[in-house]
């Protein structure tokens, strides 16, 4: 495919098209953007060709412009002083200067349209370059924004979950600890009597040993 063509192709258009069913669109824009840029400096390097070859042309026809004044310039010496000859040999090569003039002013014409032609095509290259590159890192922005939410969200979540199932450990074990204590205090009281209990106790041993005594003078023991 030829250089032109190539430019030609590569337009934001084109890359919409491929993007239309692209699983991977910043590879895609990528590629693109990687044929836009050798597709510039091709361009750029035949602009400098077509140019200086315009250039060379250009001094050509701008030569055989000057040998065909200088020419006539010594056609009118030579007539003037008589030497017809000189003259008639004067005009023969201004003749031919005059058609080499013509031929190169039209192939500096052809030329010179190439190089506006070859300059138009990198300015559009360049700004379509520029456009791709930019929505690209917009794109690649957007992605990035879009990555960082998500894990953003999932470190949420986390920390969420790990909080939740951490206050329900916290609960659980307080929970536990309050059982373990009300356990221990029930088995406590069950194995020793209230102080008004350990008081009757003794009061029934003095009572029963005063009536022991009693019984034992009521009988002379």
């Amino acid at each position: 495919m030829s250089l032109m063509r190539r430019v030609r192709d590569l337009t934001v258009a084109t890359l919409n098209d491929r993007l239309e069913n692209a699983q991977d669109p910043i590879r895609v824009i990528d590629g693109f953007l990687r044929e836009m840029m050798e597709a510039i400096r091709e361009t750029e390097a035949l602009h400098r060709q077509c140019a200086a070859h315009t250039a060379s042309v250009r001094a050509q026809f701008l030569q055989s412009d000057a040998l065909a004044r200088k020419r006539e310039e010594q056609a009118l010496l030579a007539l003037r002083a008589g030497e017809d000859s000189v003259a008639r040999a004067a005009l023969a090569e201004k003749v031919i200067e005059e058609e080499k003039r013509d031929g190169y002013r039209t192939l500096y014409e052809q030329s010179r349209s190439t190089v506006d032609e070859l300059e138009n095509r990198l300015a559009e290259l360049r700004r379509d370059y520029q456009e791709v590159y930019h929505k690209r890192q917009y794109y690649l922005a957007r992605l990035e924004t879009l990555r960082l939410q998500r894990r953003m969200h999932e470190k949420s979540h986390h920390y969420a979950s790990q909080g939740g199932n951490w206050f329900h450990r916290l609960e659980e074990h307080i929970t536990d600890l309050e059982l373990e204590a009300r356990s221990l205090m029930d088995v406590r009281g069950g194995y020793s009597a209230p102080a008004g209990d350990r008081i009757s106790f003794g009061e029934d041993k003095v009572e029963q040993a005063l009536a022991m005594l009693k019984r034992k003078l009521e009988g002379g023991h």
